[in-house]
């Protein structure tokens, strides 16, 4: 099994196809990747431990425990956040491009276990290689749908 650290989350590969790809995300508590958007997949979310709060564009929030499941559709803005205990989560992306994108934002996983963090990710970079494969990076980490980035993107880079 492919394993990648993928900003503070541990990323396990277990399925890449150009339709589908399916990746255990392990993730620490109170993890939240920025609001993005993804262009070309939908992004599904089923909890296998912990918890997950999803925020997708206008609805609600929902909070998932473990054997519940949530979808991302693509083109609608969206983050989670791992709840106090962290969260192990299947990740789902129809098609399977994402897997490409976790392979050049991340690093190989030198350990079954999540990485050791000196310092926050490069946002630049990350905004780089997120809009190489039809991402879009909205906001700053925090940021929900619906408000405006405090100091706009200048911290993703530009990407917008």
């Amino acid at each position: 099994m492919e394993r990648i650290w993928f900003i503070a989350n541990l990323a396990e590969v277990l399925d890449d196809r150009p339709d589908f790809s399916l990746v255990r995300m392990q993730c620490p508590p109170g993890d939240q990747p920025p609001l993005h958007v993804h262009a070309d997949e939908d992004e599904g979310f089923y909890v296998l431990s912990g918890s997950l709060t999803l925020w997708a564009g206008a609805a609600e929030p929902v909070t998932l425990a473990p054997g519940e499941y949530a979808l991302a559709p693509r083109g609608i803005p969206h983050t989670y956040r791992a709840g106090e205990e962290g969260a192990v989560v299947l990740v789902t992306f129809a098609p399977g491009s994402f897997v490409a994108f976790l392979r050049e934002a991340g690093a190989p996983a030198a350990r079954a276990e999540l990485p050791v963090l000196d310092g926050p990710p490069d946002a630049e970079r990350l905004g780089r290689i997120a809009a190489a494969h039809g991402i879009t990076l909205l906001g700053p980490p925090g940021m929900l749908p619906g408000e405006d980035s405090p100091s706009g993107l200048a911290s993703l880079g530009g990407v917008a």
